[in-house]
């Protein structure tokens, strides 16, 4: 998981970038004052650093300057009120690799937080996801009508429950997590939790296992999230548990 450290000493700010790196799989951890973030910086265990320019204490200018004595290749993304040219232009040139001025947009900056990962070789381009199997069990897919059968019989799914379904077969026999089926399922909105997901994991179970109580297919990974287990149909939720993982 990649490290982000933000420098940003207004708390409502900070928080809610916080909050959407996390959602986006960062780790995130926040500073709100320019000494406390520079001796964080220095550490070396960020991958990338969001800094403002306005701080109490030493201002961003001076952090920028104190990173680079000890570190030119962390990417730096410079965050700041200013839109004037020469501040611009003296924060890349103390080392900034790119400049976003407030108000900005959370797509925007989330897009430039990845593309600096990348040119820094820490975030690897998309891949095309694997086949996704169209049948497990008693159980087909039909991805052109959206439709599940269940030994030949219509399974009334919802939409959110299908792409649920989809979600965990891309995943099939690996953890998914309950941030990557939030995100992929829900995309990011503060008003889904958790236990939406356990909701229409249960529901899912309902609709597609012999037994819910014992799930041979839909099994959880305990503080993890939840697998999509297709290549030992026979083993059910017990194998799993015989792997080590804590399952429920």
């Amino acid at each position: 998981m990649r490290r982000i450290l933000v420098v940003e000493d207004d708390s409502t700010l900070a928080a809610g970038l916080q909050s959407n790196l996390e959602h986006e799989g960062y780790q995130a951890d926040i500073s709100r004052d320019g000494a406390t973030g520079l001796t964080r910086a220095r550490t070396g265990l960020y991958d990338l650093v969001i800094l403002d320019l306005m701080l109490p204490g030493i201002d961003g200018y001076r952090v920028l300057e104190g990173i680079r004595d000890h570190d030119r290749t962390t990417p730096i993304i410079v965050l700041t009120a200013r839109a004037d040219e020469a501040d611009k232009v003296r924060g890349l040139g103390l080392g900034a690799d790119d400049y976003v001025t407030k108000p900005f947009g959370l797509r925007e900056l989330l897009a430039r937080v990845s593309a600096q990962l990348r040119r820094a070789g820490l975030e690897s381009e998309p891949t095309e996801p694997d086949p996704i199997p169209l049948a497990f069990g008693p159980i087909t897919i039909d991805p052109a009508t959206r439709r599940v059968y269940r030994d030949g019989t219509p399974v009334g799914l919802r939409p959110k429950e299908y792409d649920l379904l989809i979600a965990l077969l891309r995943r099939r026999d690996r953890i998914a997590t309950r941030l990557e089926l939030l995100r992929e399922v829900w995309g990011y909105h503060q008003s889904v939790t958790s236990r939406t997901l356990d909701t229409h994991i249960g529901e899912l179970r309902r609709k597609l296992e012999n037994n819910p109580a014992q799930p041979q297919w839909i099994v959880t990974a305990r503080k993890a999230g939840y697998m999509m287990q297709v290549s030992a149909p026979g083993a059910g939720a017990s194998g799993l548990q015989g792997s080590g993982l804590p399952l429920t």
